[in-house]
């Protein structure tokens, strides 16, 4: 593959090494060089809509590669704290704070950044102040932190 099809992009990508197929890997990389739709269509020979159908897919790969790794880095983590649904999200930071204390972890970020953190990747789980769905909090060794939904 050259430049014209994403081909920098894509050097030493294998897609059996890789959640994406070689055409979704072509498409996300010929989009993130500033290309409509339209045009990777073009220069793939497809229409807009495969593309669009494509770049979704490949979307919905990253998301899943995502959520897997969140997932296997939360369950690795040597401090878990699951929280309730009904909890009150400022609660939150000091329940990590005390649990990494008790295993003599520290962790990587100051109660307004942990509160952020926690409520951004939480995404749908929090509502307001609110932890609607039930969450998992992991913090690794380095003190880096991870959230899922548990449920």
């Amino acid at each position: 593959m050259d430049s014209q099809d994403g081909g920098d992009l894509l050097a030493g990508f294998d897609p059996a090494e890789h959640v994406l197929t070689a055409r979704q890997a072509q498409v996300l990389a010929l989009r993130a060089e500033g290309c409509s739709q339209a045009e990777v269509a073009d220069r793939i020979g497809t229409s807009r809509a495969n593309v669009a159908s494509i770049e979704g897919s490949a979307r919905d790969n990253v998301a899943k590669a995502r959520e897997t790794v969140t997932f296997a880095e939360t369950l690795a983590a040597p401090v878990r704290v699951t929280v309730p649904s009904g909890t009150d999200l400022y609660d939150v930071p000091d329940r990590v704070y005390d649990a990494c204390d008790e295993a003599d972890l520290t962790v990587a970020h100051a109660a307004p950044e942990l509160l952020k953190l926690i409520h951004d990747a939480a995404g749908g789980a929090v509502a307001d102040r609110e932890v609607r769905t039930p969450i998992v909090v992991g913090v690794g060794e380095d003190g880096s932190v991870r959230v899922r939904r548990s449920g």
